[in-house]
């Protein structure tokens, strides 16, 4: 799947840079996890946006999709994996897809948290991110899934739809992985069960493994005033960018990191 802009991050700020890149003539692909996993919906009222005091997070979300579903942005729903610049375009993995555009918008919100124990060793070797993707790897094993988002028990069900033995862990702490060439097990709160494999479906892959290579500070994506990153034609806005986390101040970067992308690729 081809478009002029990729925007990871179906939030105040990704659907303004995807409106903003639209008005620009560009085509857009948004790829978001669905509306209510973002923090956002959870909010009864939110006070601090200009001129529409009062409103809830879910009213708000709910009219900005619309607005950019009406300007003519696609939507893939799913979760960035992996990014890679090859031949002048950027290639974004969802699931088992590959996305092709010429600007990227980094708007995927704050990533919290630190890897696991034994996640980056491990990676590859029993340690998944994507449940759809690799899970027929694991056809007849016993599988452990850690999961932070409403839709992980889906991919869960998922793999025991292909017969897999899923142990499911809820937003788990404390968390460990075991294994010297493989998984061998994992750790939750103080449990530990033998299993070959480990997926964990977390809201989204932290910059700095998403786009290797890209410029970080204290947690949070290095951008400039123009929401340019170090990496040619990855721009960035919102709360990935660092505070304050507001809606106000993502939508305003949202519509510069759009704007700027439709330039980066004019200028090619």
């Amino acid at each position: 799947m081809s478009s002029d802009v990729i925007v990871i991050g179906g939030g105040p700020a990704g659907l303004s840079a995807a409106l903003n890149a639209r008005a620009r003539g560009k085509t857009v692909t948004v790829v978001s996890n669905p509306l209510e996993e973002n923090p956002l919906w959870r909010a009864e009222r939110v006070e601090n946006y200009l001129g529409l005091p009062g409103v809830s997070g879910a009213e708000l979300l709910t009219a900005f999709r619309r607005h950019a579903e009406a300007a003519g942005a696609e939507f893939r729903e799913g979760k960035a994996l992996s990014a890679l610049r090859s031949g002048g375009s950027w290639y974004v993995g969802v699931g088992s897809d590959l996305l092709q555009a010429g600007a990227v918008v980094l708007a995927a919100g704050a990533v919290r948290g630190k890897k696991l124990p034994g996640e980056a060793e491990l990676l590859g070797r029993g340690v998944s991110y994507c449940a759809t993707c690799d899970g027929m790897l694991y056809r007849g094993k016993r599988v452990a899934v850690l999961g932070w988002t409403p839709s992980a028990g889906k991919e869960a069900d998922f793999l025991e739809g292909i017969g897999c033995e899923v142990v499911y862990f809820h937003r788990p702490r404390d968390a460990a992985i075991q294994g010297t060439e493989r998984v061998e097990a994992v750790t939750c709160g103080g449990v530990t069960e033998a299993v070959e494999g480990v997926f964990l479906l977390r809201p989204a892959m932290a910059p700095g493994d998403l786009f290797p290579g890209l410029a970080v500070e204290g947690g949070f994506v290095a951008a400039d005033r123009e929401t340019a990153t170090n990496l040619p034609g990855v721009f960035a806005a919102g709360d990935c960018t660092g505070g304050p986390l507001q809606v106000s101040k993502a939508v305003g970067e949202g519509l510069t990191a759009g704007q700027k992308a439709a330039a980066f690729l004019a200028s090619l």
